[in-house]
């Protein structure tokens, strides 16, 4: 069936370059000759009926803003059966025969679910700083968040090295340790402790045991904020119980790294997915998130991309270590 009324909808935490990708994906779906419904407040909105007519001048100057102009919402009752029912029939009634998902792993979970069970065409655009979604080297909103990242450690380190402390400076990421072990990479810090790693071995341990800080008067740290690291807080009460001599101190970086205008990076990886999103459907692909591998665009069936876990890069963890002795 041909698709002739597109919608969108940003679903989930926000993530800067979410607007390029509405913009892109409103653009590319006009520019095709079809239809665009904005979506506000991710599946809720859906249900409410939140829904409106997108033209182009709907997402004139909005490249630049962090955030989503669309909104997102977390949402109950489209975990439920009644709710998805609700939310298909605000579609039909208003004519959207495809969707367009701007979101995380628990997005598209459900635009997953919401496909099979309607036999809707919808393609996932990775919208997360977390970077943890499989099958695609980077999500929208990684980039900016790790130069977030990385400005606010160099401000920190400034303190920690007049006071000779030891910082531990925690950083979102709940199951997925990308932004600090890049976050440390990049700002030069002494170690970070992340959860894919500490279910191997004691990071804490093995840190303060390879002669942590004999040449340094400061130390940085990143802390992925997860139930296995136990999280900054975490960290430094160990610490303070184990290695008393330390003076500890802890950051929590918080939603501070969410926020900010996208960097040319994460404008142009949204642009390019957007676009990519829109060229997906009217080829009659369905159920398919949008990555890039090695610098092309890829579609990777939702099935995979939900389900499995995106490795860390030890040569990563490698060249941390090297570079922090």
């Amino acid at each position: 069936m041909p698709i002739n009324c597109v919608g969108i909808l940003t679903s989930g935490g926000d993530a800067p370059g979410m607007n390029a990708a509405i913009r892109a994906v409103t653009r590319s779906a006009i520019y095709n000759g079809l239809r665009v419904k904005g979506i506000y407040r991710g599946y809720k909105g859906m249900i409410t009926d939140e829904i409106v007519e997108f033209k182009t001048q709907n997402v004139s100057n909005i490249i630049q803003r962090g955030g989503t102009i669309l909104k997102t919402a977390r949402c109950a009752e489209f975990k439920t059966p009644e709710g998805r029912k609700q939310a298909y029939d605000k579609l039909v009634e208003h004519g959207i025969d495809a969707l367009v998902v701007i979101g995380g792993d628990g997005s598209l979970t459900g635009a997953r679910i919401f496909a099979e069970e309607y036999n809707l065409p919808i393609v996932g655009l990775p919208g997360t700083i977390d970077n943890d979604l499989f099958g695609t080297d980077v999500t929208i909103g990684y980039d900016t968040a790790l130069n977030t990242i990385m400005e606010c450690v160099d401000k920190i380190r400034d303190t920690a090295t007049s006071h000779e402390r030891l910082f531990f400076i925690e950083v979102m990421g709940r199951d997925a340790g990308f932004l600090a072990l890049n976050g440390a990479i990049a700002s030069g810090a002494e170690a970070a402790i992340i959860p894919e790693i500490s279910l191997e071995k004691d990071q804490l341990a093995e840190m303060i045991e390879t002669g942590f800080r004999k040449s340094k008067n400061s130390s940085i740290v990143l802390v992925a904020e997860s139930d296995v690291t136990g999280g900054a807080m975490g960290v430094a009460e160990r610490v303070k119980k184990e290695y008393p001599q330390f003076d500890v101190r802890v950051s929590i970086l918080g939603h501070l790294q969410r926020g900010g205008s996208p960097s040319a990076q994460d404008r142009i990886l949204a642009t390019r997915m957007g676009v990519a999103a829109i060229d997906a459907l009217l080829d009659g692909q369905r159920n398919v998130m949008i990555g890039v591998q090695n610098d092309q665009i890829v579609n990777v069936p939702f099935s995979k991309a939900i389900k499995n876990d995106k490795p860390i890069n030890r040569d990563l963890l490698n060249a941390l270590r090297i570079s922090s002795i």
